[in-house]
């Protein structure tokens, strides 16, 4: 440790810290503009210009280290004069348009202005001018006569997003910031550039002149739109979000969000459903809670009665609350009804037999980062974790060794130890392998290591086999065995038994099989189900079909008789369990929109309809202290799998790619700045050039695809980096009545 003294301070920190990060541990504010704790150094702002002792001239607090006895002073006249100094060059050419700027009242240079500037210029030339850029439809750059250089949009694409997507060009006052000439900023995690900018030269598209900073209320929330849990601010107005903001938590989000995180809001009012329905001779009629509640109830009823309760399934969406999930189960329970489930993409039935518990990430999130080795197996982490691939990509750069096993190669701007691209059937022949090899060595050699089961992994129809060759390699190698939960709170379903733990209660048996009547419980079939074809087809052969849904979805009133409105999360309270078992409760941060009721209200009011026990609970606090034993929660965390299955060998022509990054959940697919962006655009049919030659066909052309519950003709596009017998179309808008990922496809000229 080092003895420093800031301000008449004495202090002991760290070799190797800097004058800011000292001043910062001793509770003492520089100015600054270019420093930010999670990039690299760059000094090219000088406001953080502060006297040391012994120095012949103001030195820069962030690029000086701490040297043993220096003495700091930030406030003296000599660093006053300074700091003064270099905000009247920074004000020489920033426009005068506070008065219009979407940062007003959010700027760091208009709060350091007060401070450190002028009453008046003493430079009357004009200012420049800089003409505004196009970097997409998420982040505005329409007013770049605003920015100062500081540089940290740059340093983010490059250091945290992986790649630099913005840079400065030319030189001295005609210096610019910029993306590559016309190309927009499409890293998964561009938003956070509007947040790093001091100034208003970066802002939010969507929220551009919608609202000032001092007209927003601010409540905290968690995301769910993905199991990582991030932690928000939304920022609402006249009872509707207009901002969402991230809520600084270093074990989980750290001071980041994921694009979909952070835009996703723009989805939560599109296309409400307004008030209950029930469908009468093919006509829909607006109905009171009431009516449409003992039309519920009689239907269950009336089914149970002629069926049975095995004539009853129970669709449950994964990022339902753990107080929704808890009344599902509660009231499934009270009626007899056993096929309840949440694996909505679960394709492997023996997988659920086979659990011994929650399936989590198997550490906590910032133990997962410090790994030493990691191997990830059917993943897309970009598309799956955007903000987990960050902190793997900061884990690479310092020296971790990563190793990626998938149908295809994803670009992930880190250095890898391996990236192996084999046809999904080979991967569980490859881990039984592995431990011969140089990952296999790789993991056994690290002090501390991992394997990772990613989306297509856990819905790989052999995943049974998967699993097993994986846990044999973790336990071979030392390694800890994660999963990647799909949703915001598989890990809840799984602690709470809303998963299926018995094949034939699983959702794809309840496909085989159609049952007469189903509870859609935030499922929009045609997307959030493996197969939204064979759904659909289910549910069509069904005499009854109860939908609570937030919007108003035309898939669901040709296939449901009764539409009852819920809230999105927003406007509930609830709680979730992250992929590392953390429980995150939050309360609604708007009013829920027209006769939506929240999803646990609901399901209470009908468990007293029903004449069910147990379901008097007044607010989510009630039941969550009923449904959750947080002491209990490490217990139930369990990645450890009961089976010995043997995988199949088969190599037929597979259709893999994941779940299109924006079309994850409902909020996501209805927002319109992410639908406007390339990662939401209609994918093509990417396959290695000899297999699409071995059906006819070239790049470019146009495609039967055939699966076993439809066809869809698709334009592809030849990829010689992929595996032969493999075809990439992720699920997407305009692809879901094809059929399942990771179930084989056949292919003919369109």
């Amino acid at each position: 440790m080092l003895q420093i003294e800031i301000d008449g301070k004495q202090l002991s920190v760290e070799q190797g810290s800097t004058v800011i990060e000292a001043a910062h541990q001793a509770g003492t504010y520089i100015p600054h503009f270019c420093y930010h704790k999670k990039l690299s150094i760059a000094a090219n702002c000088r406001m953080c210009l502060v006297e040391v002792e012994k120095a012949p001239k103001p030195l820069p607090a962030c690029a000086t280290p701490v040297t043993d006895g220096m003495v700091v002073h930030t406030d003296s006249d000599k660093a006053k004069k300074a700091q003064r100094g270099v905000m009247e060059f920074l004000l020489i050419n920033h426009p005068l348009d506070c008065p219009i700027c979407d940062q007003g009242g959010e700027c760091q240079l208009q709060d350091l202005a007060v401070g450190y500037g002028n009453s008046a210029s003493r430079y009357q030339e004009e200012k420049r001018a800089v003409v505004g850029k196009d970097m997409g439809p998420l982040v505005s750059a329409a007013e770049m006569s605003r920015c100062i250089h500081c540089t940290r949009c740059v340093r983010f694409t490059e250091e945290i997003a992986g790649y630099q997507e913005i840079a400065m060009a030319n030189r001295g006052e005609f210096s610019e910031i910029m993306p590559f000439i016309g190309k927009a900023v499409e890293t998964e995690l561009s938003g956070n550039v509007i947040d790093l900018c001091p100034v208003g030269a970066l802002t939010s598209k969507p929220f551009r002149y919608d609202a000032r900073s001092w007209e927003l209320s601010r409540r905290k929330t968690i995301s769910a739109h993905d199991a990582l849990g991030s932690n928000l601010i939304v920022q609402t107005k006249d009872h509707t979000v207009r901002r969402v903001l991230p809520l600084e938590n270093e074990a989980i989000n750290e001071c980041w969000l994921s694009d979909r995180d952070r835009f996703a809001y723009e989805g939560l009012l599109v296309n409400r459903l307004a008030q209950p329905q029930i469908k009468q001779d093919n006509q829909w009629h607006a109905v009171d809670w009431q009516t449409a509640l003992d039309y519920v109830a009689k239907g269950l009823r009336g089914v149970s009665n002629d069926y049975g309760s095995d004539g009853v399934g129970v669709w449950v969406n994964p990022a339902n609350t753990v107080e929704e999930m808890y009344l599902a189960k509660k009231l499934a329970n009270g009626l007899g009804i056993n096929a309840v489930d949440s694996r909505l993409r679960q394709l492997d039935g023996r997988l659920a037999e086979a659990g011994a518990g929650a399936q989590w990430l198997g550490q906590s999130i910032e133990d997962f980062a410090r790994n030493e080795a990691m191997l990830f197996v059917g993943t897309r982490l970009r598309q799956e974790q955007p903000l987990l691939t960050a902190r793997v990509r900061q884990a690479a750069k310092a020296g971790a060794k990563v190793a990626v096993l998938s149908s295809e190669n994803e670009t992930l701007h880190m250095p890898l130890t391996a990236q192996i691209a084999l046809h999904p059937q080979q991967w569980a022949a490859w881990l039984a392998e592995a431990i011969h090899g140089a990952v296999g060595q790789a993991l056994q050699a690290a002090e501390n290591a991992v394997i990772v089961l990613g989306a297509e992994a856990q819905n790989h129809p052999d995943a049974a086999a998967l699993f097993a060759a994986a846990q044999i390699l973790a336990q071979e190698t030392g390694a800890v065995l994660s999963v990647l939960p799909q949703a915001a709170n598989s890990v809840g379903a799984d602690v709470l038994g809303i998963s299926a733990r018995v094949a034939e209660h699983t959702l794809s048996a309840q496909l085989a099989m159609p049952k007469k009547a189903v509870m859609l419980l935030n499922v929009e079939p045609d997307m959030d189900v493996a197969d939204g074809a064979a759904a659909v087809s289910a549910l069509k052969q069904a005499q009854t079909v109860m939908a609570f849904t937030a919007y108003d979805n035309p898939v669901l009133r040709e296939v449901a008789d009764v539409l009852l409105p819920i809230t999105p999360f927003a406007e509930t309270s609830g709680s979730l369990i992250n992929m590392e078992g953390r429980l995150q409760s939050f309360h609604g941060v708007v009013q829920a929109q027209g006769a939506a009721r929240p999803l646990w209200k609901v399901l209470r009011v009908l468990g007293n309809v029903l004449d069910l026990d147990g379901f008097e609970y007044e607010n989510t606090q009630q039941i969550l202290a009923d449904a959750v034993n947080v002491a209990d929660l490490p217990s139930l965390l369990n990645n450890q799998v009961n089976t010995d299955a043997a995988p199949e060998t088969a190599q037929p022509l597979i259709r893999v790619g994941g779940v299109s990054m924006y079309a994850t959940d409902a909020i996501v697919r209805r927002s319109a700045p992410l639908q406007a962006t390339s990662h939401a655009a209609e994918p093509r049919l990417h396959a290695h050039s000899q297999t699409l030659a071995l059906h006819g066909l070239h790049d470019g052309e146009v495609a039967l695809a055939k699966q076993a519950s439809g066809e869809l003709r698709v334009v592809v596009a030849a990829d010689d980096k992929l595996p032969e017998n493999v075809v990439v179309l992720p699920l997407h808008q305009s692809n879901w009545q094809l059929g399942a990922l990771l179930t084989t496809v056949e292919l003919s000229k369109g």
